[in-house]
């Protein structure tokens, strides 16, 4: 939101009364407050007709402040909910207690301080000038050239928070003929420094870094193409080591260096503004923080890493097309873990009434049950909006279960499903009748639920049952509509045992995992901005992420469709869907590669998830997502911060996808099947997982791959559990603990049929030796979600390797891969709980 035309003059219909000079300030026990006037008082006089801003400074967790400024402390629009929930995985008064950094305050002539071990909030107190800055302490910004930890991290200068008026009346006279009339904002705008790149505030394909863009935080259905977005968070992170959270579930506008080349702009259309000022100062500690703030998300089963494939969206299906379409996968060998049911499960105006539509699904019932029987776990699609067709929709009037106009009636669509109403999930007995509709469902064998929409929520002449802002209801719907829905899956399946597959959301929405990327064209275009939206929302602590492989809109061409399924396939959560078309292989490609370029990024995939598993459950401990940009592993590396086509995948692999494909090359044909790619290898020797070659670092790489291949690289150092090596593929028979030799570079993959197998049993260790390494690496439990079946350490240098099971046991014959610096590969084989190489 601009209210300026340049440094000198005010947007037309603007007044702003900045925060200019403090005139009274204190220091309580653990926070500090100052009053600051909106002109320089220079005799008594000056007291009058002067608007003020008070400022209140608290530090509730260590490493964070809150601040808050207001201009009308009692009015109903600003004080009325709906609030974010914070702290929700902790007991907060218990966090209080044992916290070992308590605030300090301090008040003198010149300044109002709050003091904590690694954070103070400044303020300028002396005459005629006004300012608020944040001060790190102990910690240095990893992406300073400065040996200092003791640094400013960002500021409120001259003119920086400020009460806007727009459209107002200006007199004293007219306000009090019409006070409420025009607009009212108040702002805070932080400083941002040389060389400073901002990053985050939610799911956004447009440019990843976020500097000279207006970003507004309102949910809204404009797919991907588009500077919209279906989750919007108020969260920013910042390269100088702190983030900055604002707790408004309504609309936030941010102008990061949009209207003042120095500032990041934040305002809010309210009487009062609160900021969490987080810092780090790596990124991974300003995430832990936040989430720590918002929520953590909740763990996902290991059944739900696997392959989901779906019916897609207006394509035509029943019972015969889904069982062509799972029986053709387990021909080709593709193994299906989750079959998904989109919206035309249901008929045609009865969206949503829950009910299969009898025409194509005459035994539902028995149709899941064989479903089931062969292993397939089932997932449906649903939103919250009641279509007047549906026949649940008179029973959701008859007992006020839908918002309302202020008249008392209905407030009705047309917009999707005609005369749709919308479930008002702040009435319990709202959210129990729904709940009560999802639970006939999995009492037949339904496992999950896609949970659409939840972004197109009236703001006009709406009215709640819990009397909240329709306003600030606008994004926060979609928070209570997964809430509710997760909550009843939670209650039925178990914790760590429960899973929606969700569109929209905003702050505090990550604790109700998967989320995914929305409808993104069918090109390479969508591809690319597609994977800035997820590792913008990662930022946001969303840690488990997925998207439709091959866009939504249109149909893919086949080296589209390739490309886009290695990507899927290394992405957190994988999913076969699209719009008209449907998305199993066979259909894309005719030829048949499609089928095999599935095959063998399902089995990678599979491969890999003791790695995986064990990475989700520290994404469910700290909120550090499992894709991450590149600078949330190397922040010391300025090049890192510029990177938005590659990714870590957890903090030990290195993924880059091919974003070209047959459509580059005139003609298409075999000379195209293998496209080049460049990216960013960091410092060190990296070790390509699929075939064998290392990479050095720092600097760029240009190589070509087929379709069969990607880059996918183990970092220097680390260790990664998973089920492919063990000599590549070899037969032969050796001794335990033998030296089994360097073995062809390509990894041999098993043939695994789910995600669901003791992770324990056979387990490869691939430990890349190029630099020494001393770590834990966890084997997760995969019928226990959340437990460790085995915590092993690792030691390696120049001399040897030494591995102990430290916890719980590895199963039967386990091996150990060693890849030294110049990719010389050599096996081994042990059993029992200690190993020496």
């Amino acid at each position: 939101m601009k209210f300026s035309q340049g440094m000198w003059w005010l947007a037309e219909d603007v007044t702003i009364d900045w925060a200019v000079e403090a005139v009274k300030s204190e220091a309580k026990q653990d926070s500090i407050r100052c009053l600051a006037s909106s002109k320089h008082i220079r005799h008594r006089g000056d007291t009058l007709n002067t608007p003020t801003i008070t400022f209140e400074c608290s530090s509730p967790f260590p490493g964070i402040a809150l601040l808050t400024a207001y201009h009308w402390k009692a009015q109903e629009t600003t004080l009325s909910g709906p609030h974010y929930e914070l702290y929700p995985d902790i007991k907060y008064d218990k966090l209080v207690e044992v916290r070992n950094d308590s605030p300090q305050t301090s008040k003198t002539d010149k300044v109002l301080k709050l003091s904590t071990n690694s954070l103070s909030v400044v303020i300028n107190t002396q005459p005629k000038s006004f300012n608020v800055d944040f001060i790190s302490h102990g910690a240095k910004n990893p992406t300073s050239i400065s040996k200092s930890s003791d640094y400013k991290l960002t500021g409120l200068g001259w003119r920086s928070v400020g009460y806007v008026r727009r459209g107002t009346n200006l007199h004293a006279s007219s306000s009090l003929s019409d006070p409420d009339k025009g607009e009212r904002w108040m702002t805070m705008q932080f400083h941002i420094s040389v060389n400073e790149k901002i990053f985050g505030l939610g799911e956004r394909f447009g440019p990843f870094i976020k500097n000279g863009q207006t970003v507004e935080m309102w949910n809204e259905d404009g797919g991907t193409s588009s500077e919209k977005a279906y989750k919007n968070v108020p969260f920013l992170l910042s390269s100088r080591g702190y983030g900055i959270f604002i707790p408004c579930s309504g609309f936030v506008s941010f102008e990061v260096q949009s209207e003042r080349t120095t500032r990041s702009n934040i305002a809010v259309p309210y009487e009062s503004m609160s900021a969490y000022i987080i810092h780090g100062p790596t990124p991974s500690a300003i995430i832990k923080k936040y989430t720590l703030l918002t929520g953590r998300p909740a763990l996902p089963p290991p059944w739900t890493f696997g392959l989901w494939l779906s019916t897609s969206f207006t394509t035509n299906y029943d019972e015969e097309t889904v069982n062509k379409f799972l029986d053709g996968m387990k021909e080709r060998e593709i193994p299906v873990e989750v079959f998904h049911f989109d919206c035309f499960w249901q008929k045609g105006f009865q969206w949503c009434d829950y009910k299969f539509d009898p025409d194509n699904f005459p035994d539902p019932e028995g149709q899941l049950k064989r479903l089931k029987d062969k292993g397939y776990k089932i997932c449906v699609w649903i939103n919250s909006y009641i279509a007047q067709e549906s026949e649940i929709f008179v029973e959701g009037v008859k007992n006020g279960y839908f918002l309302r106009k202020a008249d008392g009636s209905v407030w009705q669509f047309d917009f999707w499903q005609a005369g749709m109403a919308f479930v008002d999930f702040t009435n319990p007995e709202a959210c129990k009748w729904y709940q009560s509709k999802l639970q006939k469902l999995l009492d037949m064998g339904v496992d999950c639920f896609k949970t659409d929409f939840g972004e197109r929520i009236p703001t006009g002449n709406v009215v709640y049952h819990d009397g909240s802002n329709p306003g600030k209801m606008h994004n926060y719907y979609s928070f209570l509509y997964n809430k509710t829905t997760f909550e009843l899956l939670e209650r039925h399946m178990g914790r760590n045992k429960a899973v929606v597959f969700a569109r929209s959301a905003t702050a505090g929405g990550q604790r109700f995992p998967v989320h995914w990327g929305g409808d993104p064209m069918s090109t390479f275009d969508a591809m690319a901005e597609t994977l800035r939206g997820g590792l913008s929302l990662g930022l946001c602590g969303f840690g488990f992420w997925a998207h439709d492989i091959g866009g939504f809109e249109g149909t893919p061409d086949p080296a589209l469709y390739k490309r886009w399924f290695a990507f899927g396939a290394l992405s957190s959560h994988t999913r076969l869907h699209g719009s008209g078309s449907y998305r199993v292989p066979w259909l894309i490609d005719p030829s048949g590669e499609a089928d095999q370029v599935l095959k063998h990024f399902t089995q990678l995939k599979l491969a890999l998830m003791p790695y995986l598993y064990a990475t989700a459950i520290k994404t469910h401990e700290t909120g550090v997502p499992i894709m991450r940009p590149m600078f949330v592993e190397f922040p010391e590396d300025p090049v890192t911060w510029t990177l938005d086509t590659q990714y870590m995948l957890g903090p030990d692999l290195l993924v880059a996808p091919v974003f070209s494909g047959e459509e580059d090359e005139p003609g298409g044909g075999a000379a195209a099947a293998a496209q080049q790619v460049q990216y960013y290898v960091p410092r060190g020797r990296w070790y390509g997982l699929l075939d064998g070659k290392v990479r050095v670092g720092p600097g760029y790489v240009v190589e070509s791959h087929g379709f069969m291949s990607v880059p996918l690289l183990v970092r220097p150092g680390s260790v990664v559990a998973w089920m492919g090596g063990g000599g590549g593929g070899s037969s032969t028979t050796r001794a335990v603990g033998q030296n089994m030799g360097v073995v062809p570079p390509a990894r041999a993959l098993p043939s695994l049929q789910s995600p669901t197998y003791d992770y324990a049993k056979g387990t490869n260790f691939l430990i890349n030796r190029a630099e020494p390494c001393e770590t834990l690496v966890n084997v997760p439990d995969s019928q226990n979600p959340g437990d460790i079946a085995a915590c092993i350490k690792v030691k390696s240098d120049e001399q040897k390797v030494t591995i102990q099971v430290l916890n719980g046991a590895l199963k039967d014959t386990w091996t150990v891969t060693a890849v030294d610096g110049e990719g010389v590969v050599r096996d081994y084989e042990f059993t029992g709980d200690f190993a020496e190489i």
